[in-house]
């Protein structure tokens, strides 16, 4: 039996990702990883397979990034897919293309976090044989959090990269109207040494879909710099910005530079849709066209690793040393709130939304799963 008190909770000091907690209830992470893994397993997936896509789905959880674990994720897209088809539970995942330090794959329309796991831990293999190694992936679904893969690197002393186009195109050109592209994310993550990891894991857009559905879940108007309503025009309203899907890139505006981040979004869409030979996304209601990239450095073919990790530590602790803006408690770098959401809910559980909770026992019930999370 998990965590079945419910309690109230208010964001860590100075974070920017962690949700706002009130009357949320806390589960055990290693019990909601179990039970996501007995949902897809009930699909029809081999139990490994199962169980790296349930620690990827709520590894983001842990860190803080609801938006893409389980609230939204799972049965949005993750579990319907299956159960239509989309995802094939079993493919014939392979590499059909390789040198020394590349590797192009076919995922067979693998459940994403299946094919980027096994993508990623090659180029890995790659990278410790001859300094760094690649893989591009085409064919693939959904792969979750893109820090879920550059953060394999870290346990090996090496640099991790990731990145993926989206689903289907929600997200506009800069100075558009017709959605183009997804919201196709970077992530890079840095071994330190006493000191936690740099994690860069940043949406093209403004902001992910999964965001603008907390926000709806919590009753919260958006940023006018997410998206544009139906009419083209900036909305605050998450349940208009939905139903219109015309996402901006980040920067937001001309004044933010949204330029920047509409040709971040088509590098990616360059590096894993033209490079994995599969294209470029399609149209909303075509067949999923879900590609990936990934990258691994091996640190120690450039710099002693120690000296690495002690260049990291100061130059983090720097960073941190900042004097904060008027406004702000303090000043952090990337992978700091997910380090400080992460010791917080491996020791004190997962905060999920009430209605969450009712979503996990439905699926329960329509599979006949044991439900054992909060009762």
């Amino acid at each position: 039996m998990a965590v079945s008190e419910a309690r109230t909770f208010g964001p860590a000091e100075g974070s920017t990702l962690e949700p706002y907690l009130k009357g949320k209830i806390r589960v055990n992470g290693d019990a909601l990883t179990d039970y996501v893994a007995a949902l897809f397993r009930h699909n029809n997936m081999p139990a490994a397979d199962a169980m790296i896509s349930a620690k990827g789905i709520v590894l983001a959880d842990l860190v803080g990034h609801e938006s893409h674990g389980v609230s939204n994720n799972l049965g949005g897209f993750y579990l319907p897919d299956l159960e239509s088809g989309v995802v094939n539970p079993r493919a014939n995942i392979r590499i059909t293309r390789e040198s020394p330090s590349t590797a192009t794959w076919e995922a067979d329309g693998a459940m994403g976090f299946v094919i980027a796991t096994r993508a990623m831990e090659d180029a890995m293999e790659r990278a410790d044989k001859v300094g760094s190694g690649w893989a591009a992936v085409g064919n693939s679904r959904h792969y979750g959090m893109a820090q879920i893969y550059s953060r394999m690197a870290l346990a090996r002393d090496m640099i991790g990269f990731s990145m993926t186009n989206g689903v289907t195109p929600g997200v506009v050109p800069f100075g558009g109207l017709d959605p183009k592209l997804g919201t196709n994310p970077i992530s890079v993550a840095v071994p330190c040494g006493e000191e936690p990891p740099f994690v860069l894991d940043i949406a093209t857009s403004t902001a992910a879909f999964g965001k603008i559905d907390n926000y709806q879940r919590e009753g919260k108007s958006i940023p006018p710099t997410w998206g544009l309503d139906r009419n083209g025009i900036p909305t605050t309203d998450p349940a208009e910005a939905k139903a219109a899907v015309k996402l901006l890139t980040f920067g937001g505006s001309p004044e933010g530079a949204a330029h920047k981040g509409y040709g971040l979004g088509v590098w990616v869409d360059i590096m894993c849709g033209a490079l994995s030979g599969w294209g470029f996304i399609g149209k909303p209601g075509e067949e999923e066209n879900v590609n990936h990239f990934f990258g691994a450095w091996k640190i120690d073919n450039f710099v002693p690793i120690q000296r690495h990790k002690q260049l990291m530590d100061e130059r983090v602790r720097d960073l941190r040393s900042t004097t904060p803006a008027p406004g702000y408690k303090r000043v952090m770098v990337a992978g700091q709130p997910e380090w400080e959401n992460l010791q917080d809910r491996q020791a004190n559980g997962i905060p999920l939304h009430p209605r969450v909770i009712e979503m996990l026992k439905g699926y329960g019930v329509k599979y006949g799963i044991p439900y054992d999370l909060t009762d």
